[in-house]
């Protein structure tokens, strides 16, 4: 196989919003089509009209795009074998839903809902199994096995409501190759006659995958691990289409596992310890509910990228910041473990940590434009980015950005009560009154010669250096937090440190009332 024949396709339902599951599993596609100079497709599976929502696919695409995951065709984008949305090629599968009932591998079931309420119940509350619709079931129920075929051409004729399912084996092995997990064999006996065309007039996931891939010449189905089981039914599909040879390479990913390991990452788990699941925020259409995404969150998109591809993938080294062009060079599906992969929230923090210090302050500066302009503050590109340097190795996300440099544009409005109680001393306000008057007579005021007097003070009068520059930051930050207390008065300039301190001091004695 050349590098230019490799196809691969990323097909989600527009059904809700998209997991970070399925941003990985488009990731790998893409890295596999990137790799080998192929093409990735993105092709929208919305045959299930039932579940549809609007702006699914909408959300769908700008995830991805967020994610730097650009397709060479799509709905939008086109492509040689449009149309890429499966609802508009409902003509297409008639003909070969029609070829599978002409060869014997299809059958009309014309069974409604109630009466198979009714068979399930009774196998249920009776013979305490699970109602199968199989090669045993199927010749007790209303199907063109079972029927005359005059009452078929009738039902049929009469507009009856009517399923097409696909006619298992009764008793063969079916085996199906893949990448990840090797060999899979299954019987056909425990499988059942699953359902190829609803009653709505639309394919199923399992007919209209396997005509779409064989028709769109994809070349590797990589695909999430909840699939597997369908794997045999559409090996079979392949078969009895006549289309073995066209057969793409299978590879089902594993899970993403809750932080503990117990079960699929849901949504429920990231609302539940605080971290999001899906790539950008979602509002439900019909709740009105607003889910939290990556990117609101202030995850930089190479970062989620770099989560993503560690989870399920093993680069085979230590390294584990990659840059999309070194994942596409090293990443291999051979290197992709069977077993589900723990997703960890502080693991993702340290990610986006590793690539926030990669930017530099002027990019920084870019990303923390939106909360300056909510603060109203708008300080000189100069004065911003010499502040990002100063608090750049505090910063795991974004809001983290202003979160630990506000005090630099604004002066504080109140003061950590439990931080006062902690350090301010009897003695501690007549100290910082008279270390204001040693301050005012510094002509030239930086660090350095603040640092010189603080050291002079205290070895003056006795103190150690935090029973000084602790009350001091309280009242220039309003709390304990903050870069080195030197670089913050150097920033601030000598009027700005002292008339904070100043308007502190007259603050803080409130608390003492």
């Amino acid at each position: 196989m050349t590098k230019q024949q490799i196809r691969v396709r990323f097909a989600p339902s527009p059904t809700g919003p998209l997991h970070i599951g399925g941003v990985r599993t488009a990731l790998y596609n893409y890295l596999i089509a990137k790799q080998f100079g192929g093409t990735m497709i993105l092709r929208i599976e919305d045959t299930d009209q039932n579940r549809y929502i609007n702006g699914a696919e909408e959300y769908i695409v700008k995830s991805l795009e967020w994610c730097g995951l650009i397709f060479d065709e799509s709905p939008d984008k086109g492509g040689p074998y449009a149309p890429y949305r499966q609802s508009e090629r409902s003509a297409i599968y008639h003909e070969y839903v029609q070829r599978l009932i002409a060869n014997g591998h299809a059958y009309y079931a014309f069974d409604t809902e109630a009466e198979l309420d009714a068979v399930r119940e009774k196998y249920k509350t009776v013979d305490r199994k699970v109602f199968q619709y199989d090669h045993q079931t199927r010749k007790l129920l209303k199907n063109a096995l079972v029927l005359p075929s005059d009452e078929i051409q009738n039902l049929l004729s009469d507009g009856a409501p009517y399923v097409i399912r696909i006619r298992i084996p009764e008793d063969e092995t079916v085996r199906v190759q893949d990448v990840i997990r090797g060999e899979v064999v299954v019987q056909t006996a425990n499988l059942d006659d699953k359902v190829l065309f609803k009653s709505d007039g639309l394919p199923t996931y399992h007919l209209a995958n396997v005509v779409d891939d064989y028709l769109m010449k994809i070349t590797h189905v990589i695909r999430g691990e909840e699939w597997l089981p369908s794997a045999p039914l559409h090996v079979l599909l392949y078969r009895f289409l006549g289309l073995e040879s066209f057969m793409p390479r299978f590879a089902h990913l594993p899970l993403i596992l809750k932080p503990d390991g117990n079960g699929k990452l849901s949504k429920r788990d990231g609302d539940r310890l605080g971290f999001p699941v899906f790539p950008i925020e979602w509002k439900d259409s019909k709740s009105g509910e607003i889910y939290a995404g990556y990117r609101e969150a202030g995850y930089l998109p190479e970062a989620v990228i770099n989560i993503l591809a560690h989870l399920g993938w093993n680069p085979g080294n230590e390294q584990e910041l990659f840059s999309m062009e070194e994942l596409i060079q090293n990443f291999s599906l051979d290197r992709v473990g069977k077993h589900g992969s723990k997703f960890d929230p502080e693991k993702a923090k340290w990610f986006n940590h590793q690539y926030m210090q990669k930017c530099s302050e002027t990019e920084l500066a870019v990303l923390m434009n939106p909360a300056m302009a909510i603060h109203q503050v708008s300080p000189n590109s100069d004065y911003l980015e010499k502040v990002i340097a100063l608090i750049k190795d505090r910063v795991f996300l974004v809001p983290d950005l202003w979160n630990n440099s506000w005090f630099f544009f604004q002066r504080p409005t109140e003061f950590d009560k439990q931080v006062y109680k902690k350090i301010w001393q009897a003695n501690t306000t007549a100290a910082i009154q008279a270390f204001l008057v040693e301050v005012e007579k510094i002509t030239i005021f930086t660090k350095d010669t603040l640092h010189t007097l603080v050291q002079e003070f205290t070895t003056q009068s006795g103190m150690k250096t935090g029973q000084l520059m602790n009350p001091v930051r309280l009242l220039i930050v309003g709390s304990n937090q903050g870069p080195g207390m030197m670089d913050i008065a150097d920033m601030l300039g000598k009027a700005e440190f002292m008339e904070r301190i100043r308007i502190g001091l007259e603050k803080l004695k409130k608390l003492d009332t």
